[in-house]
């Protein structure tokens, strides 16, 4: 048996070192508990940009510079030493981790956002870095869209591990080339939440035969900064919990064995057997035994998208 515990706690929202702190002493809790598998929410470095959900894109440009600016300044650079805090407690600790990111880009003009989530192992390094594939909604005014070099699932001490970002878990083709990959445990960090979110977990659980984690987004009026712009006008309901999480985790059978938080802070612990898998896949193995290769295929383009190039 495994122990694994996913982090619901809000950020130290927009506060990129004070955010990896608070992380650091959340794997110092978990691993003190036994857990070898951390697992936190989407963008939980340095949050996720909830405002856009409501400002309206034209009346409240300003307000949207301002926001995504102090994002922009507050997000992460992998080629830097700002996760080193993260990656040395890993090592010490001898954890897996697994946590959403906002990267920015270092590769051209240093301003793309993306949503990113990356893997930590025990010897504290990134193992895998996955973007996004495809930002939802007013996501777009916040993020680039990814590609699939790092839509990789990675051997651990624990199990193969991947990870799809909130609503790419409704990509089938996306899903279906984790699968392919030989996945055990199948993270799902998130912003969406309620029951519909964790039926479709439960499917996924179910269709993959693999554990399914859902890392649910936590947060409170109450934990937004004290400069926060216009907090009055968009949230005037100090009391707000403005996303309720619903952390869960879902057996190969589609079964739900801890969770979901709802509306409460804290550590969500359970104890999984890597090795239900191979149960599961028994009778319903849609990548092996019950695929059908000579009817269907699939090609992913797994380069990493390169920028434009001007010839002057």
């Amino acid at each position: 048996m495994i122990k694994l515990a996913i982090v619901q706690e809000p950020p130290v929202f927009l506060d990129r070192e004070k955010t990896i702190a608070r992380a650091v002493q959340l794997v110092q809790d978990a691993a003190s508990q036994g857990a070898r598998l951390i697992v936190f929410s989407e963008a939980f470095i340095p949050g996720y940009p909830a405002w856009i959900w409501r400002l309206k894109p034209g009346g409240d440009w300003g307000l949207s510079e301002q926001l995504h600016g102090r994002l922009l300044s507050n997000a992460v650079q992998l080629s830097s030493d700002q996760l080193r805090p993260l990656l040395e407690v890993a090592r010490e600790m001898q954890v897996t981790i697994v946590c959403g990111i906002d990267e920015r880009d270092e590769d051209t003009s240093r301003a793309t956002l993306y949503n990113s989530v990356i893997t930590i192992s025990s010897e504290g390094e990134v193992q895998n870095c996955h973007r996004k594939l495809m930002p939802t909604n007013p996501e777009r005014m916040v993020w680039g869209f990814g590609d699939a070099s790092g839509m990789k699932v990675v051997d651990t001490p624990v199990g193969r591990v991947g990870s799809l970002v909130c609503w790419e878990n409704y990509m089938p083709l996306a899903r279906y080339a984790m699968f392919a990959q030989g996945i055990d445990i199948y993270i799902a960090p998130t912003y969406d939440s309620g029951d519909r979110w964790i039926r479709t977990l439960q499917h996924i659980a179910r269709e993959g035969g693999c554990w399914v984690l859902g890392a649910g987004n936590v947060l409170r009026v109450s934990d937004l900064p004290n400069d926060f712009p216009e907090v009055d006008r968009l949230y005037p309901d100090k009391e707000e919990w403005i996303n309720s999480g619903d952390s869960i985790v879902i057996s190969p059978a589609g079964e739900i064995v801890a969770g979901p938080l709802r509306k409460e802070t804290g550590l969500l612990f359970a104890d999984i057997d890597v090795s239900e898998v191979n149960a599961a896949r028994r009778s319903l193995d849609i990548v092996g035994h019950y695929a059908r290769p000579d009817i269907f295929s699939l090609q992913v383009n797994i380069r990493q998208q390169r920028p434009v190039s001007f010839n002057g």
